[in-house]
Order: C-alpha cells, then sequence, then structure tokens
C-alpha cells in the first residue's frame, strides 16, 4: 500500500521531454478551461472585476517602483545636498532594502493569516506619509534621510509580499501567467518612471526634493482605489475547486517544509542574483554614466551650488521601461511556447537571461569612456535579458509553494533575495568604489574608474545566478507534480510533530511518517 505522504519521484532528463507531455498537456488544458470556468461560481468575483482588480495591484506596484527609484534618479544632487561619498550614498538603498526584508516575512505570516485587502491600505498610507516627510529633511541631519527610507520599507513589505498571492486566487492556469505578467511589468515600467519623474520634477521646479512629493500623493490615490474596488478572494479555492478553507499549519512548519522544497530555494538563490545586479545597477548606472562623460571631456562639471541637470537619468529611466515590457513579455511568452516540448522551461528561460545578460552588462561597463552610445546598446540588451526572469520566478513560487504557504513563502523570497542581493549590492558597489579611489590621486578619472570596476562585479554575479536556475530545472516538475496532488485533495501532510522513521524507496533511503508503514 502506498502512503500519501510519500514524495513524488523525478526521474525526467533536464533538457528532453518525457514521454508523456503530449497527454499531461491535454489534461493540463482540460483542467486550466474548467478551473476558469469555476472561478466566478467559487470566488463570487466576475472575471471583469477579477481584470480591475489586477488592474488596481499593479498600479499600486507601479507606485511602489516609482518611489524606490526616484532616489537614484536624483542621486548626484542628494549627494551634493548632503556632502557625503559614494558609501553613504549606497546606504540609502541599502537601508530601505534592510527594513523591507526585515519586515516581509512578518507580513508574510499576517497575509497567510488576516485580511490582505487591509493589510495593503494600512502599509500604503503609511509609507506615503513617510516618503512626503523625507522631502523636508535639512542638509545636517543625513541620518534623518536613513531613517525615514528605512521606514519607507514598512508599506512596501505590506504589498509586495500579499499582491501576488491575490492573484494566484482569482486566476489558473496560463491565464494567471498572464496576470503576473502583466503585473511584473510594472516592476521595470515603475523603475524607469522614477528615474523619468525625478529628473523632469527636478528640471520643472529647481528643486531635488520636489521629485519625492509625487509618489505620496498618487500613494493616498492607490489606497482608494483599494478600498472601492478590491474584494479579497478565498484563499486556495481556485486550485481546490470548494470553498471549504484550507488548513492552516504551524509557521515553523511552514518554514520547515519551504526550506526543504528544492525548486522553491534554488529558485529564490538565482532570483538573488537578479536582485544584485538590478540593485546595483539602479543605484549606480545613472551616476556611472555621468562620470563617464566627465571622464572623456564630452560634459563639464556643475557649479558646487547648482542643480545638475544632465541626461543619465532620463536615458536610463527610458531604457528601463522599453527593456521591462520587452523582457517581461518575451520570457512569458517564450517559456509559454517551450513548455509545449519541454516542461521544464520555466528554469531554463530564467538560466539564460542571466547567463546571457553577464556579457553584454560586463561590455557595457568597459565601453563607457570610449563610446556612450555603445554602452546604452548593451545596457539594452543586458536589461531585456535580465527581465526575462521576474514573472516566471514569481509563477515558480505559486505553482510549487500550496496555498496556505504563498504569502510566507514570497515574504522568505523577498528576505533572502534582498538580503543577498539588493540589501547590500548597491553598499557593497559604493565600498569598493571608495577602497579604490583612495589608492589614486583625486579626479574625475579616478572617480570613473573606481566606478567602473566595482560595477564589473555584476557580470560575475550573473553567471553565478544562471547556475542556479539550472539547478532548478532539476527538481520543477517533481515539486509542480507534488502541489497539485496537495491542492487536489489526493496527497496529506503528516501531522505536526510525528516521528519519521527512515525506509528504502527505489534504492534509496526515504524518511516518511511513522503511520505510513504497515507493520
Amino acid at each position: 500500500m502506498a502512503s500519501p505522504w510519500l514524495p513524488y519521484a523525478d526521474t525526467t532528463p533536464v533538457l528532453s521531454q518525457p514521454d508523456d507531455t503530449e497527454d499531461e498537456e491535454g489534461l493540463q488544458s482540460k483542467r486550466e478551461g474548467e478551473g476558469e470556468g469555476d472561478v466566478q461560481t467559487i470566488t463570487g468575483i466576475s472575471t471583469s472585476h477579477a481584470v480591475r482588480i489586477v488592474g488596481v495591484l499593479c498600479f499600486v506596484n507601479l507606485l511602489n517602483y516609482m518611489d524606490r527609484f526616484t532616489v537614484a534618479g536624483v542621486l548626484p544632487d542628494i549627494e551634493k545636498f548632503f556632502d557625503i561619498d559614494d558609501s553613504k550614498s549606497g546606504l540609502i538603498q541599502t537601508v530601505f532594502i534592510c527594513s523591507y526584508m526585515v519586515l516581509a516575512p512578518i507580513f508574510g505570516y499576517l497575509g497567510d493569516r488576516y485580511n490582505r485587502k487591509n493589510l495593503m491600505c494600512i502599509g500604503i498610507t503609511f509609507w506615503s506619509g513617510v516618503t512626503l516627510g523625507s522631502s523636508f529633511i535639512p542638509k545636517k541631519y543625513f541620518g534623518l534621510l536613513l531613517v525615514t527610507r528605512g521606514l519607507v520599507g514598512v508599506g512596501e513589505a505590506s504589498y509586495s509580499t500579499i499582491a501576488p498571492t491575490i492573484i494566484a486566487d482569482l486566476f489558473v492556469g496560463t491565464r494567471r501567467s498572464r496576470m503576473l505578467s502583466i503585473f511584473y511589468f510594472a516592476i521595470p515600467v515603475g523603475s524607469g518612471l522614477g528615474y523619468i519623474v525625478a529628473s523632469q520634477v527636478k528640471t520643472l521646479t529647481g528643486d531635488w526634493h520636489w521629485a519625492l512629493r509625487v509618489t505620496p500623493g498618487l500613494g493616498l490615490l492607490a489606497v482608494l482605489l483599494l478600498v472601492v474596488v478590491v474584494r479579497e478572494p478565498p484563499r486556495g479555492a481556485v486550485e481546490t475547486h470548494s470553498n471549504v478553507p484550507l488548513q492552516y499549519t504551524s509557521w515553523i512548519t511552514d518554514l520547515r517544509a519551504l526550506s526543504g522544497n528544492r525548486s522553491f530555494v534554488l529558485s529564490t538563490l538565482g532570483f538573488t542574483a537578479v536582485a544584485f545586479v538590478t540593485g546595483s545597477l539602479a543605484l549606480w548606472a545613472p551616476a556611472f554614466l555621468y562620470r563617464a562623460r566627465l571622464a572623456n571631456g564630452s560634459l563639464q562639471p556643475c557649479p558646487t551650488e547648482a542643480v545638475c541637470s544632465t541626461s543619465e537619468s532620463l536615458i536610463f529611466g527610458i531604457i528601463t521601461c522599453v527593456t521591462g515590457v520587452l523582457g517581461v513579455g518575451s520570457g512569458v511568452e517564450i517559456s509559454r511556447r517551450l513548455q509545449r516540448r519541454n516542461p521544464r522551461a520555466d528554469p531554463l528561460v530564467c538560466a539564460a537571461g542571466l547567463l546571457g545578460s553577464a556579457p553584454f552588462l560586463f561590455l557595457a561597463v568597459v565601453c563607457a569612456q570610449r563610446s556612450i552610445v555603445a554602452t546604452y546598446v548593451f545596457i539594452f540588451i543586458g536589461e531585456t535579458l535580465l527581465s526575462l526572469n521576474w514573472a516566471i520566478v514569481a509563477d515558480i513560487l505559486l505553482y510549487v509553494v500550496i496555498p496556505t504557504r504563498r504569502s510566507t513563502a514570497e515574504a522568505f523570497q523577498i528576505l533572502l533575495s534582498h538580503l543577498l542581493g539588493d540589501a547590500g549590492s548597491p553598499a557593497l558597489i559604493g565600498l569598493i568604489s571608495d577602497q579604490i579611489q583612495r589608492n589614486r590621486p583625486p579626479s574625475l578619472m579616478s572617480q570613473f574608474r573606481s566606478l567602473e570596476y566595482a560595477l564589473m562585479t555584476c557580470a560575475f554575479v550573473g553567471v553565478i545566478g544562471g547556475g542556479f536556475f539550472l539547478a532548478t530545472a532539476c527538481f520543477i516538475q517533481a515539486d509542480r507534480k507534488r502541489t497539485e496532488l496537495y491542492a487536489q485533495g489526493l496527497l496529506n501532510e503528516p501531522p505536526e510533530g510525528e516521528d519519521r522513521i527512515v525506509v528504502p524507496q527505489r534504492g534509496r533511503s526515504t524518511k516518511v511518517p511513522v503511520s505510513s508503514v504497515l507493520i
């Protein structure tokens, strides 16, 4: 008698098509068609209303990333206003990310158990108020700016861990993937708009402080839309095809299960590399391009007290927007088409994106002094390949983690990817740059060279991340199947605290619950 707790075995070669792929595709398409037809009955939310909910969540996500990168868009002015060096500049983003990643598990726990709409409304209201307050800090209180940027992480943690799980509870199958891709368009587009809005508002007003006062007003509009439009769908109902409440386990049990989920852990490590690279480029790319023009003589330094009027933030913002739309859309479409031939397409596309972006980002750095145009071209290609990952990684998490653990999984993916990724990468790049400058006489060229060498780190981190996604491909099919069986009630988890013994399974030792073994 087979135990309901035995793990699902995965023996398919990584780059080959299993014999029953076509059968599985037919069954999957049939399940998706039936599931989408039942969504309105199960959730009580019509398809058109669900699309409107996704639209509101996309708007909030857009504001989220606009606010995050507004600071990067006016970084040279902030450095001049507060009279700080590269190391302290890197702390602005690092403090925010540290707060964000520490608070994410708390909101993940709350998001799996309490009303998600209310949590988002509270967090976004707080975030908008703190962001507005940060624009009035005097130049003598740089430490207070760091505190406010840290508090902004409270609002963003309350939203980022919860919103994708609401989308997961509104749609199934390929429609869910499409909605997630629309949702994650907001990351690169919002990031690019952050640069664009910051540079243009600064130019129009002659004061960089006004750049920080745009998103708070839009944040209050977002709260109003959340209250009016968004409804809370039942967790996991579209997958279990039932309104019966799912059984929750303790937080420790959730963490133990997630740590044993190989696809979740490895894809999170791969996404950590994405976060490291994007975090470094987000803060330092405009400043690096500005220094490159100073070093080659195509731009003269602006006076000490004047507001620097440059085009780097605007151009980089436009590139980020366009490459985000191309990359996210292409990643989802390529993965969808490859799924017909290889069920491991998702992590393989992510790996190809990271490995492919590394050489172009390296060339963008080393060519900056000779040709700014070539640098922009290489950044465009590198960021497009890097953006292939965003929606796919989110989809992987949702189909390898059971519904009652998804907010917690989102939270710990945020925690780990930011802890080892963009929490430290901006400060690390700034620290490396300052260390290199100390061994050189002060000059515009030394400032450029030090940041150039520091940014080369991103290419090597990208290669490591690609390796993690290749490893994910080895386990993705088994973990996905296990989650599907759980959602259908065909696979149960052992009761908490039950002892396990080791029994052989297909030539390997496997731990199973005592109660599953007949003596």
